[in-house]
């Protein structure tokens, strides 16, 4: 399988965007993640008035690649008005569930940049941290 450029995504996440639901902050951003097969998985920000409740493009991305089944992932493209990357939360989740894949980072002005999830969270809490000593 022929790869696919991060413009493909970058187009996949720019129309994720347009989809947002920011009534409130008026800051769409777009995600689209990229499956082991080719498959991309599109995903924009939905906010809450309670704003903890907000759920951000990247994680809505995962969350449609994982309900129908998917568990590998190849790359991650996020596309906002400034270029801004994932917040700690989705961090920590791409980390979980995707593992050390590109991120590519994209905005309106033509800005781009990568950077491998492992570089966004350094020393991560993973699933090592969990597994319990044996004590016999």
């Amino acid at each position: 399988m022929a790869a696919i450029k991060p413009d493909v995504l970058k187009q996949h996440a720019q129309k994720a965007a347009t989809f947002s639901h920011s009534p409130f902050s008026k800051y769409p951003v777009g995600a689209a993640l990229l499956t082991e097969d080719g498959t991309i998985f599109e995903g924009c920000n939905i906010e809450s008035s309670s704003y903890g409740l907000t759920v951000c493009a990247e994680r809505n991305a995962i969350a449609a690649a994982v309900v129908k089944g998917h568990t590998k992932f190849k790359a991650l493209a996020v596309y906002s008005v400034n270029g801004a990357t994932p917040c700690g939360a989705c961090r920590q989740v791409i980390w979980d569930i995707c593992g050390n894949i590109p991120i590519y980072i994209f905005s309106e002005n033509n800005y781009s940049k990568m950077y491998f999830s492992g570089d966004l969270l350094p020393a991560p809490f993973d699933n090592t941290k969990l597994e319990k000593e044996n004590s016999e």
